[in-house]
């Protein structure tokens, strides 16, 4: 499946409208990187397969007027990509490099995404202060996952989704964070795998916050990543 193929299910002035849009988001995206480090994939073709392409997967699963987090945003994935194919959804994008936040902060002008918004913050800072205040929390290669559930439980809502995104090491790293999920009130309800064209086999580990997060989570001093739960 390419890109194009999955616009084909929008009809086709609004999927001739996104697919400007992404090539918008390419231009922009390898200009910046020349200027500072955003991603490490360059050509446009690949960039449409491993960025696009791959954060596109989890569309279906934001519920209608979904709130939505992205933790750890850097360029972008999933959320822009996402924010382009549901524009029924609002994006906040955490980053704690203001270059990132920035480059985010032009790409919703140029994009016109007016349902998007970018902040500047630690993602653990952010998580103490917006407690259970989105319905769905996404990230994408941001770290291992017990360490990436430990930003994202506290963010989300009773009933609400952790989406994280993952390579093939997915089953692995669900496998060892089970002890973090339990801890932090969140239950697996799914593991969705997928094939690109290049980059072969992801997975979408999806949790849903069925119970309590207790409150000193998530710790401070860097703790989630220097002694995982």
């Amino acid at each position: 499946m390419t890109l194009q193929d999955f616009l084909d299910a929008y009809d086709a002035t609004r999927a001739q409208s996104i697919s400007e849009r992404f090539d918008a988001y390419t231009a922009h995206l390898i200009e910046t990187n020349e200027k500072f480090n955003l991603t490490a994939i360059t050509d446009p073709a690949e960039i449409s397969v491993l960025h696009y392409l791959d954060s596109a997967q989890g569309a279906r699963l934001l519920p209608r007027g979904a709130k939505v987090c992205d933790v750890g945003a850097g360029a972008g994935f999933p959320s822009v990509p996402l924010a382009l194919l549901r524009d029924d959804c609002t994006f906040t994008l955490v980053d704690s490099l203001n270059k990132r936040v920035g480059f985010l902060q032009e790409i919703f002008r140029r994009l016109d995404l007016p349902h998007c918004r970018a902040v500047h913050s630690r993602a653990e800072d952010f998580a103490r202060t917006h407690r259970g205040a989105f319905d769905v929390v996404v990230a994408r290669a941001v770290a291992p996952l017990p360490t990436l559930l430990e930003y994202c439980a506290p963010l989300t809502a009773q009933g609400g989704l952790v989406v994280a995104y993952k390579g093939n090491r997915a089953d692995e790293e669900a496998e060892d964070a089970q002890r973090a999920a339990t801890q932090l009130g969140l239950l697996a309800i799914d593991a969705i795998e997928y094939t690109l064209p290049i980059g072969g086999t992801r997975k979408i580990l999806v949790y849903r916050r069925d119970g309590d997060c207790p409150t000193r989570y998530p710790r401070g001093g860097n703790k989630p990543r220097t002694n995982p739960l």
